[in-house]
């Protein structure tokens, strides 16, 4: 008995005819459908009994526009006037269902009627249950406080309860099939991408409502630093997010093993093109870990960035200056470079205002005058661990005699240093000016050595000469 022969691959199609008819011979069942729908639909509605149909459908809408209105002002009306934020956004959602209900109402009730009289109400009954979806969904999304998540949610959701509905949604499943192509031994069409976006969106909105929980139960633990606080809060929200990608991943069928290559990848990529944002995410870390620099911290950079730190994410720092700026500082230049912590240990320090008077002023009388500016500004250190203010001669200038007012400041003025010397600068010029003492500015003596430079010294001008 012969060997049977083995089986021989057929080979690829080579031509554009032959790819075009394979093309063809998966979508042309699917053409066929729509063409016999679109045929239907139209023998259906542009009949008498159609268009009696749809002037039954514009007609409830008609009266349900003119019926939520004063409903809309009876809810308002019957509101709770003292209500808080989500209270009101509770209000403007049910005032915007109020016509979509009502007209579901009567198309509910139009389709009763019609069938009672043997007439066909497919219509109503379509259009009827697409807003009873649309409510639904609304209604669902409307807690949601990111508009951009609520909206995005509710048109994926009601556009696949639309083709449920209008019994479109397995031609258009198998119309996204259809557009495959092949990656290695897997093919991938799609409805497969579109499959993964969906489920991935909904896994990642979910990871996201449950990390912004945990993060708020974890802000309320007594028991936790901020630094802490914040550290628990970002790990918590990433790994939320990639067990949601993963999800995802595996529900749609994709071999998690092929991650093993994707983050070899990105190991690479780390290596050459992503050091920067790398090394911020440990400096982050680290600055998390160590607590030299946590939230609520009044910090002064190199650069001479001053300001609070308001937040420590995962790439950068978010400062806020004295003059309500936000900047962000990667966090590699806390790392990397000196930061002045103004408020690393004890919320008090000390600071010095220097001041010159003329040489010949009485030095206690300008002690008593610098202390009695020092008493007129309410920046200083109060209560537990207060200290009085000083004065000291610091040296001996060109032209004065320099002196320093010393004052310990309370930790609310530590963090305002621009506000705090013009209060000082200002009380320290209307306390010496009222005691008659001279701030001096520079001057010269000129010595010729040899030459003469005559001098003409003129009458003063009367002011009738003058005129």
């Amino acid at each position: 008995m012969a060997d049977p022969k083995p089986d021989v691959a057929v080979p690829p199609p080579e031509t554009a005819e032959q790819v075009v008819e394979g093309v063809r011979g998966r979508i042309e069942p699917i053409l066929t459908y729509v063409q016999k729908t679109s045929e239907s639909l139209a023998e259906t509605y542009f009949s008498v009994d159609g268009l009696i149909l749809l002037a039954v459908v514009a007609g409830a809408g008609v009266l349900a526009y003119f019926l939520s209105r004063p409903l809309r002002a009876l809810i308002t009306r019957a509101w709770p006037r003292d209500a808080d934020a989500s209270t009101r956004r509770g209000l403007e959602t049910v005032q915007r269902l109020v016509f979509p209900v009502v007209w579901s109402l009567l198309l509910w009730i139009s389709t009763e009627t019609l069938s009672a009289l043997n007439l066909p109400n497919e219509l109503s009954r379509i259009v009827a249950s697409l807003l009873n979806a649309w409510v639904v969904i609304r209604l669902f999304t409307s807690f949601m406080r990111d508009p951009l998540w609520s909206r995005t949610i509710a048109a994926v959701a009601w556009t696949i309860a639309a083709l449920n509905i209008l019994h479109l949604l397995n031609p258009a499943i198998a119309l996204l099939s259809s557009a495959a192509f092949t990656v290695g031994e897997r093919e991938i069409s799609l409805y497969m991408i579109l499959k993964a976006g969906v489920i991935a969106l909904v896994l990642i909105w979910f990871a996201s409502v449950l990390s912004t929980f945990i993060q708020g139960r974890v802000r309320r633990a007594q028991s936790l630093t901020p630094s802490a606080q914040t550290l628990i809060g970002h790990a918590v929200r990433i790994g939320l997010l990639f067990g949601a990608i993963i999800m995802a991943l595996n529900v749609i069928g994709i071999d998690l093993t092929a991650l093993a290559v994707f983050s070899g990848a990105i190991g690479i990529g780390i290596g050459f093109g992503l050091q920067a944002i790398f090394s911020n995410l440990v400096a982050g870390i680290i600055m998390l870990f160590e607590g030299g620099i946590k939230v609520g911290d009044f910090v002064d950079l190199d650069q001479g960035l001053t300001g609070e730190v308001k937040e420590i994410g995962i790439r950068a720092t978010r400062v806020t200056t004295n003059d309500n700026v936000d900047i962000l500082v990667p966090n590699a230049e806390f790392i990397n470079n000196r930061v002045t912590n103004w408020t690393l240990r004890e919320g008090f320090r000390r600071m010095r205002f220097s001041f010159g008077v003329a040489y010949g002023t009485d030095k206690e009388l300008v002690r008593k005058a610098a202390l009695e500016a020092a008493e007129g500004v309410p920046h200083q250190l109060m209560g537990t661990g207060a200290r009085a203010p000083e004065v000291w001669l610091t040296g001996f200038g060109d032209s004065s005699l320099d002196f320093e007012l010393v004052v310990w400041l309370a930790p609310e003025a530590v963090k305002r240093p621009g506000r705090v010397n013009a209060d000082y600068t200002w009380a320290l010029e209307t306390a010496l000016t009222k005691y008659g003492i001279e701030i001096p500015f520079p001057q010269r003596d000129l010595h010729f050595r040899s030459g003469e430079i005559p001098v003409r010294i003129d009458p003063p001008v009367s002011p009738k000469e003058s005129s």
